[in-house]
């Protein structure tokens, strides 16, 4: 087997021709003329000493050992465009990508002004930020699509370390003409005889209110799920049904929709969101410096 003939131009052509089923279209999408393209097919043929392709009236189609290569080419060609893209950052000035990976709560709550003061202090990182449930997060960071990840407490972390990052406070959140408007504080056991509108179950809020009320013997009676808080004080607003959200994301949606938010006199309502990685001490040295400023406060 002859690797020292296999080029990425021949991988990137041999993908084209996997994905049309046709030489000659593969060609033109690379730009190359017929007989050159088919020239280089027939090379990697020889390089590889297995036929690729089965050809046929209406054009090609892979062979076992060509789908095979098909799946190494495309992963071949990935690496090269992140490393092109990473370099680029670098010749721009940048001196890393970090990835990092949040709950719902710390990207509405605390992060657009933590990362836009960190954007300031440091421009040479480019923070990717993927929101998503905390379960999520922590499978994220688990197996290494994240670097750094913000999750909330009693979310299962085995494998990773974790430090604190902020506190949140949950509040109930109801319709101005509710049985419970007039309230300023009650419990959550005074509350769950109403209908609820909760974010979707694998969330960490949901789970959270699922144990608590379980606790109580009396299971939630939710009538809608919906995806972010907006839309929960959206349904709230509409009369669905009442809701527990962060007070500081619930602040402004709730004086924008004339929404009353209540105190909850119960002690799981003081919630730790924590960042989790899978060693804190050998990530990469721009995902370091986010995790110390951000956690430093210093933003």
């Amino acid at each position: 087997m002859n690797l020292h003939r296999i080029d990425l131009v021949s991988l990137s052509l041999f993908s084209l021709v996997a994905r049309t089923g046709s030489i000659s279209q593969g060609a033109e999408l690379a730009m190359l003329a017929i007989g050159a393209a088919s020239k280089r097919m027939a090379d990697l043929e020889a390089a590889f000493g297995v036929p690729l392709f089965e050809r046929h009236s209406r054009g090609v189609r892979l062979t076992p050992a060509g789908e095979a290569l098909h799946r190494h080419a495309q992963r071949i060609l990935a690496d090269v465009d992140q490393m092109s893209a990473d370099l680029s950052d670098h010749a721009k000035g940048m001196i890393g990508v970090v990835r990092l990976w949040a709950n719902t709560s710390a990207v509405t709550q605390f992060l657009p002004d933590d990362l836009a003061g960190l954007a300031r202090r440091q421009p040479g990182i480019r923070i990717e930020l993927n929101e998503a449930d905390s379960r999520e997060v922590v499978l994220a960071v688990l197996d290494g699509r994240a670097d750094l990840g913000i999750f909330a407490d009693r979310t299962p972390a085995l494998g990773l370390q974790t430090a604190p990052y902020r506190r949140d406070h949950l509040v109930l959140v109801v319709p101005p003409g509710h049985a419970l408007a007039r309230r300023r504080r009650l419990t959550f056991a005074e509350a769950v005889r109403y209908d609820f509108v909760s974010l979707t179950q694998s969330t960490s809020l949901a789970q959270r209110l699922a144990l608590e009320s379980g606790a109580l013997g009396a299971p939630l009676r939710i009538r809608i799920h919906v995806r972010s808080f907006d839309a929960m004080c959206q349904m709230v607003a509409a009369g669905l049904g009442i809701a527990v959200l962060p007070e500081a994301a619930a602040r402004p949606l709730a004086k924008a929709m004339g929404l009353r938010m209540l105190d909850l006199g119960d002690a799981w309502v003081e919630r730790q969101l924590l960042f989790g990685a899978r060693d804190f001490a050998a990530l990469a040295r721009p995902a370091r410096t986010v995790f110390d400023q951000l956690r430093a406060g210093r933003v």
